[in-house]
């Protein structure tokens, strides 16, 4: 009988890569590895250009890439500097995104409202079951924040947004701090009255008051049931208003 044999027709082609790419690749695998750590200076465009064998124009577009995605700064007239990497970074670097993403796809507001709320009620649940007096004693310092700036809107939206953040900060956790504080800047960009609901400041530091209250007799039910009624009572005036 015969033997089917392999066909060998298939080609794949061998892409050559841009030296800066190559570059950017050394680069990266230096910060990454702990060869350049956070705040440390990367070496001259000349001590580069030595070190790869490539021209200025490689080493600088490679490290331009590095700057565009937030793993160093470049400063004129200065050498660049490795920045300390970690969710904040991130979600920086994808900011630029999201408000692209809610401007030109409104429907996703939605979407980020909703994860907003499923996010919040964990947080605050984490934060009734681990607070201790010295996170109870900054929330209520933040409400008092937001009670003196009544009746400047943006001073007392980013009072708010101090305190949602306070609370996410219970929980120890750096990745949640960080997605906190980066879809309420999604939101305070996007739309102030998603936030704020203008003439009724007083209604906001009362539930804020009544989610510290629950938080410090770690009332864990309490406290996701007060901040549910709080995110629901912002979206519904929002959804009146547009």
């Amino acid at each position: 009988m015969a033997q089917n044999t392999p066909k060998h027709d298939e080609r794949e082609k061998i892409t050559r890569r841009k030296l800066s790419d190559q570059v950017l690749d050394k680069l990266r695998e230096m910060i990454t590895s702990g060869v350049l750590s956070s705040g440390d200076v990367l070496p001259s465009e000349r001590a580069l250009m030595d070190r790869f064998g490539v021209g200025r124009p490689a080493v600088r577009e490679a490290l331009q890439s590095l700057h565009n995605s937030g793993l160093i700064t470049i400063n004129h007239g200065e050498r660049s500097r490795v920045n300390a990497v970690d969710a904040s970074t991130v979600l920086a670097q994808s900011s630029e995104i999201a408000r692209l993403v809610l401007s030109s796809a409104p429907a996703n507001l939605e979407h980020l409202k909703q994860a907003r709320q499923m996010f919040e009620l964990g947080m605050v649940r984490i934060a009734a079951r681990t607070s201790t007096a010295a996170d109870v004693a900054d929330l209520r310092l933040l409400v008092e924040r937001q009670r003196i700036h009544l009746g400047d809107a943006t001073t007392f939206i980013e009072a708010d947004i101090a305190f949602h953040t306070r609370v996410a900060q219970v929980a120890q956790n750096p990745i949640i701090a960080s997605v906190s504080h980066a879809m309420l800047g999604w939101l305070f960009d996007y739309h102030l009255t998603l936030l704020h609901w203008s003439g009724n400041e007083d209604i906001t530091l009362a539930e804020h008051t009544k989610i510290v209250d629950l938080i410090e007799c770690h009332d864990e039910e309490g406290a996701v049931a007060a901040m549910s009624n709080h995110l629901d009572r912002s979206s519904d005036a929002f959804e009146a208003r547009e």
